[in-house]
């Protein structure tokens, strides 16, 4: 199997990532290390929590657990997504495209994780 960043959840991941950054350059200043840094965190985290699994997808329960780990990182984005439009610093369009983008997500990573042996190296 190929590199990870030729996989759908990778490319749709880093794509809500740079989206989200685009949206968080309009936040205000004071949000600088409250919500755009943390917005920012879990939505890079999920990319990277996903490249470190595909990395170790020799080790069954380690991918898995990597795998799990951008499952949670993408919740928690979804999380400040909701934050972001209570706090007004998106419209409901905006929350509407950003969560949509994170379902799919969330539903590329959970097939990923009730697949493991579709993914894993076969020695």
């Amino acid at each position: 199997m190929g590199n990870f960043k030729e996989l759908l959840a990778y490319k749709k991941a880093f794509q809500l990532a740079m989206e989200i950054f685009k949206v968080t350059c309009n936040f205000p200043a004071d949000e600088k290390y409250g919500l755009t840094s943390q917005i920012r965190r879990s939505s890079r985290s999920v990319c990277s929590n996903f490249a470190e699994g595909y990395r170790k997808r020799r080790y069954k329960a380690h991918f898995i657990s990597k795998l799990t780990d951008a499952d949670m990182e993408n919740t928690e984005t979804m999380v400040w997504i909701d934050f972001a439009l209570s706090c007004e610093y998106i419209d409901r369009d905006t929350r509407i495209k950003l969560y949509q983008q994170s379902e799919e997500i969330g539903k590329l990573l959970s097939y990923m994780i009730d697949h493991p042996e579709k993914f894993i190296w076969k020695e």
